[in-house]
């Protein structure tokens, strides 16, 4: 991570966000670095919530045994296998066998969202997460992501728009709530026209985040560019020091 952007970015985050949250970033590697192992849980456990930690400044990194979510492994790119009947279990279940989530309406909506669905390909033997002020020169960032309220998700929103005259530089795919911090992020870091991720609208993974909260993950391409456009974009006007005024 270059160490000269990490520093730019606090200090211009304090400057027009206040004390509000920092981001988290994640990369792929096979060395933890300083990063301790995430607990192997005893039991399922949702991998937004444990990244509670991370955002209270504890770098961890994961590895294939350590998540305990099927779909937090794939969406992470830890495995490419899905659970049986899964088509059931995300729309509609198996009366008396398996209770559906119900966020697709049937089996073959599921099979059509799976065939437009590609793989994240083993990148390293752990996924890292640092709190951004955390990262060090060896690490390098597939995405920052923020988790975030609305007058923040504001800023952020409209600074992903600043150098697009197509207003069409966030998009917010329907996914789990780990998928739109990770999967999409990752593939629109290799995208050439990338976009910014509005996401945590998984009714499964919102009980982990504030209730207030939603995340906004950023390909590293276009945060490099986000950050050098804030000094002339509208976080400098008296409009955005009204907004700033309600932040912490």
């Amino acid at each position: 991570m270059d160490q000269n952007l990490k520093l730019t970015f606090i200090k211009k985050w304090s400057e027009y966000f206040g004390a509000s949250e920092l981001p988290l970033a994640f990369f792929y590697s096979d060395d933890a670095g300083d990063a301790a192992l995430a607990n192997m849980p005893g039991k399922h456990s949702c991998f937004i919530g444990e990244l509670a930690i991370v955002r209270k400044g504890k770098p961890l990194a994961w590895n294939v045994k350590s998540l305990s979510c099927e779909g937090a492994k794939r969406y992470l790119g830890y495995t490419t296998q899905m659970r049986p009947d899964f088509g059931y279990f995300l729309s509609t279940g198996i009366p008396g066998k398996l209770e559906g989530e119900r966020y697709l309406r049937n089996p073959e909506m599921v099979q059509e969202f799976i065939e437009n669905t590609k793989c994240i390909p083993a990148l390293g033997r752990y996924i890292v997460f640092k709190r951004f002020d955390q990262l060090t020169p060896v690490d390098e960032p597939v995405a920052v992501i923020f988790f975030a309220k609305p007058d923040v998700l504001s800023g952020l929103f409209t600074l992903a728009n600043f150098d697009r005259g197509d207003g069409q530089g966030v998009i917010a795919p329907f996914g789990s709530g780990c998928g739109t911090i990770v999967y999409q992020a990752y593939f629109e870091q290799l995208s050439d026209d990338p976009k910014a991720i509005l996401g945590m609208f998984d009714a499964s993974a919102r009980p982990y985040v504030p209730k207030e909260v939603l995340s906004f993950a950023i390909p590293m391409k276009k945060f490099v560019k986000m950050v050098s456009y804030m000094d002339e974009s509208f976080l400098i006007t008296e409009s955005w020091q009204k907004v700033k005024r309600r932040l912490p």
